[in-house]
């Protein structure tokens, strides 16, 4: 299978990594930044969509960002090709959500959205076909980890010394607030209840050294209750391990006869 990515960086750099070692894996190319003349794998790299798409790939994976599902989702899906999206938070812009939704309907090809580190989320989609009631997030992190944030401007993040939720509402707020730590909680609504209807809170906890994802459901399955402590990127501190390692779980699934 021939893979291009969006995006050079961390996470890119483990996917490139990932599909090296595997058999029938093969990154053709990956898009970047105008800036990034080296790529962190054996692939070019490009700087146009363009010239990403002239490598004809069966799968183009995005790890890049909001603005780069703004700019490349909706040209990738109406070329028939398939997109595998990390930065899910995005798809809270109800605008783009109906451009990306479109495009697919569109087309032939199909969007996958990648858990990152949401744990439970096969579970969460599957209970929402019996019915949901109720399903809540809570993401807690080392205060520095909001740095950055409109948490700044609430919060002395410096001088947090106790848990401090520095947001609560739901998942759409959330994602569009905070859209460089929410994706996640967009993922929640997207398998779950939906944006509106899926409550949200952030925290600051000084205790945690890992990110804290704590997701609670009730519905006519029963009840669920899952826990992910999560460690960061090994060369990027503010993107989680899981992400990259979800889009390698994606890929694996395409590349297998039997997948879980």
């Amino acid at each position: 299978m021939k893979i291009a990515l969006i995006g050079n960086g961390a996470i890119a750099k483990l996917v490139s990594q990932f599909c090296a070692s595997h058999p029938t894996l093969n990154i053709v190319g990956a898009l970047g930044l105008p800036t990034d003349t080296t790529s962190v794998g054996e692939h070019p790299v490009v700087q146009t969509l363009p010239a990403l798409l002239a490598f004809k790939p069966d799968l183009v994976v995005e790890c890049a960002g909001h603005s780069a599902v703004e700019a490349y989702a909706a040209p990738v899906l109406e070329a028939g090709i398939d997109l595998v999206l990390v930065s899910t938070g995005s798809l809270a812009d109800e605008t783009l959500w109906k451009k990306v939704s479109a495009a697919a309907a569109r087309s032939t090809a199909k969007v996958r959205l990648v858990a990152g580190a949401l744990p439970g989320v096969d579970a969460l989609s599957a209970g929402k076909l019996a019915g949901l009631t109720k399903v809540t997030l809570q993401s807690s992190k080392p205060p520095k980890a909001w740095s950055g944030t409109p948490a700044e401007k609430t919060h002395d993040l410096a001088n947090i010394t106790q848990r401090t939720v520095i947001f609560s509402g739901n998942a759409r707020e959330a994602a569009l607030t905070f859209p460089k730590n929410a994706n996640v909680a967009a993922t929640a609504a997207l398998a779950g209840l939906g944006f509106e209807a899926t409550t949200v809170m952030l925290v600051a906890d000084p205790a945690v050294t890992q990110n804290v994802h704590h997701l609670q459901a009730e519905g006519a399955f029963g009840t669920l209750d899952l826990k992910i402590h999560a460690n960061p990127s090994p060369d990027n501190p503010k993107t989680s391990h899981m992400a990259a390692l979800s889009i390698m779980r994606v890929l694996e699934n395409e590349a297998t006869a039997i997948v879980v």
